[in-house]
């Protein structure tokens, strides 16, 4: 189970990343379409404006999946906690997200792998 969790651990920042790469992109696109000549006095500021915004809501999304990871790595019961709520609201993000979740909530709930985030006594 050792080998599972780091594994679910590397793909859920490697997923973290990808959206912060996306986010990233669509804040540029919009942010650059912005700066268009002869768009009017209003459209260059909604175009900013959404542009913050859409950054803002791909990074509140993503951060969460970085961190998850990275405690998964660290076999940390919060982490693991974390990593369960986030894959639970990536099951409707077809097919990768999906396929993501599942994987991971199979092996995050199974009994042996919870033993393995029970700390020593």
């Amino acid at each position: 189970m050792d080998k599972h969790v780091q594994i679910i651990a590397i793909l859920w920042i490697i997923s973290g990343i990808l959206g912060l790469l996306l986010g990233f992109f669509v804040f540029l696109a919009l942010f650059g379409i912005s700066f268009i000549p002869n768009m009017g006095d209003i459209a260059p500021g909604i175009l900013r404006l959404v542009a913050w915004i859409m950054s803002l809501f791909f990074m509140a999304l993503t951060l969460p999946q970085i961190v998850g990871g990275v405690a998964l790595l660290q076999r940390k019961e919060w982490g693991r906690i974390l990593v369960l709520v986030v894959s639970f609201f990536h099951l409707v993000n077809f097919p990768f997200g999906t396929a993501l979740a599942v994987y991971s909530l199979v092996i995050l709930l199974r009994e042996d792998t919870v033993r393995l985030f029970r700390p020593c006594s």
